[in-house]
């Protein structure tokens, strides 16, 4: 009953957190820009929302699957715009995002215990991510270029700094063991996938890419 309950609940929150950033934006409280983030931010705590009703991968993979599909369309068709960049034909990051969460929702769910594995990954993709592109775009004046991608050294200052303080804040709830060791390492993982990750394909690098540097750590330490 509860992954039942937790795909309702789901479903609701997303769009809830969509509508909230759509009325914002239509306000002229957000700019565009602070839309994509604010909603990408937003959606990431649905990871949150998983560890407290899901117990099963299947259950757990339904609104990410579901998700991935309604992303695309949206993509394609310009149907929510608080998630999609105006004119970007090469970027499918909130498709990616989705398809982030179904594959790691899909594997860190076969035993709940390691679900906090895929919220350090999903995590550090919102919060990190999303700060980090609004102190970029604000205070960003020392720019360079990765892949033909322009960077800014205090929007990756950021990512650094906030992966770091997820990770922080998740081990120390979930898994206490060298917590400051395992967080800057995740931190300069997730760091350097952002700035090497073009066309918003750092929606699919840095979640899957920290939680696997994680989940290596914990096996070779």
């Amino acid at each position: 009953m509860n992954n039942i309950v937790g795909i309702v609940v789901s479903i609701i929150f997303v769009f809830l957190i969509i509508g909230i950033s759509s009325l914002l934006t239509k306000f002229k409280l957000l700019s565009d820009g602070g839309s994509r983030k604010f909603t990408h931010i937003g959606v990431s705590n649905w990871w949150i929302i998983a560890m407290i009703f899901f117990n099963s991968n299947i259950y757990a993979a339904i609104v990410p699957g579901l998700f991935v599909i309604v992303n695309y369309i949206s993509y394609k068709k310009q149907v929510f715009k608080a998630m999609e960049r105006d004119g970007s034909k090469n970027d499918l990051g909130t498709v990616y995002f989705a398809l982030s969460l179904l594959i790691l929702a899909l594997i860190t769910f076969k035993n709940a215990e390691f679900s906090y594995i895929g919220a350090l990954g999903i995590l550090i993709m919102g919060y990190g991510d999303g700060l980090a592109a609004v102190i970029g775009v604000k205070y960003g004046k020392h720019k360079f270029k990765v892949l033909g991608n322009e960077k800014s050294f205090e929007g990756s200052l950021a990512m650094f700094v906030f992966s770091f303080l997820v990770s922080v804040s998740l081990l120390y709830i979930f898994n206490p063991v060298n917590i400051t060791l395992f967080s800057l390492i995740v931190a300069i993982v997730s760091t350097a996938l952002e700035a090497f990750s073009p066309y918003g394909l750092d929606n699919l690098t840095v979640p899957l890419g920290t939680s696997l540097s994680y989940y290596l750590l914990i096996g070779l330490l």
